[in-house]
């Protein structure tokens, strides 16, 4: 959809940010799967997207393979036990969430004490929005803390909000890239991609300094206590109803013992999505 450029410089931020290896990693908002071959080094990767014909797009690409488990499920309540990843992404999916401090409150509770976190979000200190603003072109004020929601379900943050967002949820920030410096349609035009991917490459280091780029790559650990209990060992899934741990030997759907809430599995996708 012309933004090859894009998807290659988030594949560097993610080459940076990224441990080489790890057990279990959970991808939220994993769409069709674009980004997870770049987590080839996990030992098994949960992937979360609320449309379950995304997953299945998934699953056709990627495959039926054991590494991998698929889950169609809401961000907001998180169908996973506690303390169960070592790492987790969530990319190009925090601009439409409007209540993005519950979402990363869930993220941290499923995640390992120390474990790693890698957030983009689209930043709304952004140059191109700074300039338009002083010249009368845009009405919102890209210097004022608050979310601005530029259109429909698409949220744009200040990069102090996101950093005081990750505190709260008990995230410690390590890290920031900026990414995307180039993402205007005549330059994308004219360089060549690869010429663009190597000085975006360059200059994602600055990031530790200023955010002034569409798009912005954080990588946090999680810390703090949190007040849940412990994660049972062996068990991926709560119920997202009332938060017991789900087991089943049936291939068809997980029954909650204690709730009596069915979730059934669609061709080997969990499907967590509430109806009605």
């Amino acid at each position: 959809g012309g933004r090859i450029y894009e998807d290659q410089v988030e594949a560097v931020a993610l080459r940076r940010l990224l441990p080489s290896a790890g057990k279990n990693l959970l991808e939220i908002g994993a769409g069709a799967g674009r980004n997870t071959p770049r987590y080839h080094g996990f030992e098994r990767i949960f992937l979360l997207d609320y449309s379950l014909s995304q997953m299945q797009q998934a699953q056709s690409k990627l495959g039926r393979d054991s590494k991998y488990i698929f889950a169609a499920g809401d961000v907001y309540r998180l169908p996973f036990v506690n303390g169960l990843f070592n790492c987790a992404t969530m990319i190009r999916v925090i601009h439409h969430l409007t209540e993005p401090s519950t979402a990363l409150a869930q993220i941290r509770r499923v995640m390992a004490e120390n474990g790693i976190f890698i957030l983009e979000y689209a930043n709304k200190m952004n140059l191109k929005a700074i300039l338009r603003y002083i010249f009368g072109a845009q009405d919102w004020n890209p210097f004022t803390r608050e979310p601005v929601e530029f259109i429909p379900l698409n949220f744009n943050f200040h990069p102090k909000d996101v950093r005081t967002l990750l505190k709260a949820a008990n995230f410690n920030l390590e890290r920031q890239l900026t990414v995307s410096h180039f993402r205007i349609n005549f330059i994308k035009k004219i360089v060549p991609i690869k010429l663009l991917v190597w000085m975006d490459s360059l200059f994602q280091f600055t990031g530790k300094w200023w955010q002034l780029t569409p798009s912005v790559f954080t990588k946090s650990t999680s810390s703090g206590s949190i007040p849940y209990p412990e994660a049972i060992q062996d068990a991926f899934f709560q119920c997202p109803k009332c938060k017991h741990v789900l087991s089943s030997n049936d291939e068809s759907k997980l029954v909650c013992n204690h709730c009596g809430a069915i979730w059934p599995i669609v061709d080997g996708i969990y499907d967590f999505r509430e109806k009605g």
